[in-house]
């Protein structure tokens, strides 16, 4: 196990020998990393779109959102006041 534990970056934390591997939650979750975002295909691409941003408007405040409309496909980035409210909005909305 030692010999594990020296061999790792010190940004993982594999000590437990019952329950598996884990990473200290600052290797995964980056306080930078803010800004989502999406694209949306099909005819009512622009309609989605705005349901994302109202969503994401109404759950966090401060959320700012950027749209670029192509035809049938629609860029949405969305950024957060935090990575943490990103997060739990993915999770929320199976993003």
């Amino acid at each position: 196990m030692k010999n594990i534990q020296k061999a790792q970056s010190d940004l993982v934390n594999d000590t437990c020998n019952d329950c598996g591997s884990f990473v200290d939650v600052g290797a995964v979750i980056d306080e930078y990393d803010t800004v989502l975002d999406l694209e949306l295909q099909g005819d009512n691409c622009e309609e989605l779109a705005n349901t994302v941003i109202e969503k994401a408007q109404q759950r966090f405040e401060g959320v700012t959102a950027q749209t670029l409309l192509e035809g049938q496909s629609a860029k949405v980035s969305l950024t957060f006041s935090f990575s943490a409210e990103k997060m739990i909005f993915q999770l929320e909305n199976g993003l």
